[in-house]
């Protein structure tokens, strides 16, 4: 064996498939001799000299096959004896079977050829040249032994002469040959060792990565996801699943945009399978098929968005200072002139309705300013661990009693199994106050139908407790879905635009997380996800 596979356990694919082809030629060439022998003639074409030798060659050199490949089908590990002992024994007997046939003249010698191109293949140039004088060597002795004999005359020689030159000219020339062949499928074989590598790398990098990726291709069918991303859609999200069946919504966005012949920049916002956290998603095309293969990036945007709100909070208290010095009081002296103005006897109706004006505007930059201080000057949370159902059911008798509203205007739906939450309940009774208020202005009027639902009830999977408040609303468009909980963003004329945003921090710095998704039938449906209760004992006030 050349030098850099003796002693391999795992030899070149080409080396194998030579020696196969030795084993099936020691099994077939004696086969066929003995039937040339059996079939006879005159004068016979083999074993014409000695008939008996020619037989027990045979017999031994079919033997001989069927051993080696037993040999080397046990071998454990591939020695330089597995190939120059069969190449010893094929020269040997062959050498055995051309004496017997009469020598070279007989025509059996070209047989030798193929055990010397093995072995060219097979082993390094040295080697190979050494196969090929033994082969060569063999002939002379033979010839030898025939004229010796006088079965044969001395011109022979030349003829044998001619074989062990072209038995040189093979050897050479294979082992240049195998040389080659060997190099290149080494080149392939590591080739294909990069490929797989990097195939693997890929998937390792893509599975690991913290950016979580879904492949969806044009049957909207899931083709590659990775750990993180499984961990934002749920367990049932994994390849050659539907996407509709593990995210509608997730599927909806990428139909959205997909229509919309898809412009990169698009992004899209959906609630993770738990429940309890934010993603936003960003679409790309894969190859240029119309509808083709889609990846989508998820990107949870809880702790980006508490960073972005800490960043707010922070500016909203270097300015609340400036606020109550600078706006405030001017604003309360022209609201109290206002007042006093109203009351003089000589001002006319219109003049009246100018003044109120002024009043109304007043107050509505004092409860700006007032919103504003309040969210600045946040007390430390209290939490508490109650029961959500008992807290629920004064607050609604609370709520329509302050409001003057008909019972029927409410409707809370209750677990069978009451559900217990740790939060302050002040600022609980200040996030759901905001939410049912907003519900109860914007619900239509539909008889026999409550305005707003309230109901509660834990997320499948995590346990994680929640409230919800849903109306049957115009609903809020999807342009502005995406800021609602942003500071001073309204869509009401003369809203100040920090209800939700407030509700959202109360929320959060108690652990828990104020979700916004439309409510199927129309409507808008407000979701409060409180604190993992596995993490009740963990968790410290803010």
């Amino acid at each position: 064996m050349p030098e850099s596979q003796r002693g391999s356990r795992h030899p070149p694919e080409l080396s194998w498939r030579v020696l196969g082809l030795l084993n099936l030629f020691r099994l077939l060439v004696p086969v066929l001799l003995a039937l040339l022998l059996a079939v006879g003639g005159q004068p016979p074409v083999v074993g014409s000299t000695h008939p008996e030798l020619f037989r027990i060659a045979c017999v031994a050199y079919f033997v001989a096959g069927l051993a080696l490949i037993t040999v080397l089908k046990r071998r454990r590990q591939t020695e330089t004896w597995h190939v120059y002992l069969p190449g010893a024994v094929d020269i040997l007997l062959l050498c055995v079977i051309v004496y017997s046939s009469g020598g070279v003249t007989s025509g059996i010698a070209i047989a030798l050829l193929v055990p010397v191109a093995g072995l060219a293949v097979l082993v390094s140039t040295r080697g190979a040249l050494l196969a090929a004088a033994a082969a060569v060597l063999g002939l002379l002795v033979q010839q030898a032994a025939l004229w010796g004999d006088g079965t044969a005359g001395g011109f022979v020689f030349a003829q044998a002469g001619y074989y062990g030159a072209v038995l040189f000219l093979v050897a050479t020339g294979g082992n240049f040959l195998a040389r080659r062949l060997r190099e290149a499928e080494a080149v392939v074989r590591q080739r294909d060792i990069d490929v797989a590598n990097l195939a693997e790398l890929s998937e390792y990098v893509v599975r690991h990565l913290r950016e979580s990726i879904v492949v969806v291709d044009a049957e909207d069918r899931v083709r590659l996801i990775n750990e993180s991303a499984q961990q934002l859609l749920g367990s049932e999200a994994r390849p050659g699943a539907l996407l509709g069946e593990i995210s509608p919504r997730l599927l909806y966005h990428v139909e959205s945009w997909r229509r919309a012949a898809g412009v990169s920049t698009r992004s899209a916002t959906l609630v993770a399978a738990d429940g309890s956290r934010e993603i936003e998603a960003y679409f790309a095309a894969l190859g240029g098929d119309q509808p083709g293969p889609v990846i989508a990036f998820l990107t949870e945007t809880t702790e980006l968005a508490e960073r972005v709100q800490r960043t707010k909070l922070a500016a909203l208290g270097r300015l609340s200072a400036s606020i109550a010095h600078e706006i405030r009081n001017p604003v309360g002296a022209m609201s109290h002139a206002a007042q006093l103005l109203a009351e003089t006897v000589e001002l006319g109706p219109e003049e009246k309705r100018l003044t109120q004006i002024m009043t109304t505007n007043a107050e509505r930059v004092s409860g700006i300013i007032a919103s504003v201080l309040e969210l600045s000057r946040r007390e430390t949370t209290r939490p508490e661990r109650f029961f959500l159902g008992d807290w629920l059911g004064g607050f609604i008798e609370e709520f329509l009693q302050t409001l003057q509203l008909p019972a029927s205007r409410l409707h809370a739906g209750l677990p069978a199994e009451d559900v217990e939450v740790r939060i302050d309940p002040n600022h609980l009774r200040q996030i759901v106050w905001n939410l049912t208020e907003n519900a109860t202005r914007h619900s239509a009027e539909v008889p026999a139908l409550p305005a707003v639902d309230l109901r509660i009830g834990r997320l499948q999977g995590t346990g994680r407790p929640y409230l919800e408040v849903a109306d049957r609303g115009p609903g809020i468009p999807e342009s502005s879905a995406e800021r609602i909980f942003e500071p001073f963003f309204t869509g009401r004329h003369g809203g100040t635009g920090l209800g939700l945003f407030i509700a959202r921090e109360l929320a959060q710095c108690n652990g828990a997380l104020l979700l916004y998704e439309p409510r199927s039938g129309g409507g808008s449906l407000f979701r409060v996800v409180f604190a993992d209760p596995h993490r009740w004992e963990a968790s410290t006030d803010v």
